[in-house]
């Protein structure tokens, strides 16, 4: 299979006047000063988010994507816990989440590593930039480290016409619950498409600036819309704007 995308996605550590409302705190089980969400949104707010979010990538290698990346199949998902803080069964608990609450993502979690489309690795910050160098070689993982100072990545594959054949995340596991917890909410949204990043959205968990650690309402509905089977691997955001109005439209009360 000829494999022309190869997909970088780094997180590391101005906001508009916006009309979201119903100002909500934090779900249980949220890292101690995780930020509150709002959870009611416009047309227009969310249609804003998507576009800037499933299209692009601030840091990639090779070919540029054109259209939306996503899963077309079935998403087998892997924890590989090789970090001195064993947090696999609390990324399993993420995993299984993110399946409960957008199920058209058709996720869940696999005990074998050859059988997984999604691989997740959890190791310890001393680890980082030598797992980064043995999965994408010195000079490259060198420059995007000196570039960005990440604490966590996401790598994706995906085939010209937009289709995802393979993502591998690495998130740091030794650092505390809130940069746990962060990098792995914001490196699955990545993994399953919602490639880039945007530091002027104050409700995604995107945003660079912002340390959330759950899966916001507001992220739970681009990722909802992302994988709405209308909308296809390789859709340019001009065939997106068309119908995204009537997908937003048709969404349970947000």
């Amino acid at each position: 299979m000829r494999i022309v995308i190869f997909g970088l996605v780094f997180m590391f550590a101005s906001v508009a006047a916006y009309a979201a409302s119903d100002p909500q705190p934090p779900p249980t089980g949220s890292f101690q000063g995780a930020p509150p969400q709002f959870t009611r949104f416009s047309e227009q707010e969310i249609t804003r988010g998507f576009l800037a979010l499933a299209f692009g990538s601030d840091l990639r290698i090779g070919v540029k994507p054109r259209g939306i990346r996503r899963y077309d199949r079935e998403i087998l998902a892997y924890v590989n816990s090789t970090g001195s803080v064993d947090r696999k069964a609390a990324m399993e608990r993420i995993i299984a989440e993110y399946a409960a609450a957008v199920p058209q993502l058709k996720l869940s979690v696999t005990s074998s590593a050859s059988a997984a489309d999604l691989v997740v690795h959890l190791i310890n910050e001393k680890d980082f930039a030598r797992a980064l160098e043995q999965a994408f070689g010195r000079r490259t993982a060198r420059a995007f480290v000196r570039k960005t100072d990440p604490q966590c990545m996401t790598s994706v594959k995906s085939q010209p016409d937009g289709a995802i054949v393979s993502t591998v995340t690495f998130v740091i596991a030794d650092q505390g619950d809130d940069v746990f917890l962060d990098c792995a909410y914001h490196e699955l949204l990545h993994a399953f498409g919602l490639s880039n990043h945007d530091q002027s959205n104050p409700w995604t968990t995107l945003n660079q600036t912002r340390r959330v650690g759950y899966l916001a309402v507001y992220d739970r509905i681009l990722l909802t819309l992302l994988y709405e089977p209308r909308i296809e691997p390789g859709m340019t955001a001009t065939e997106v704007r068309r119908i995204l109005p009537e997908l937003i439209r048709a969404l349970p009360a947000r």
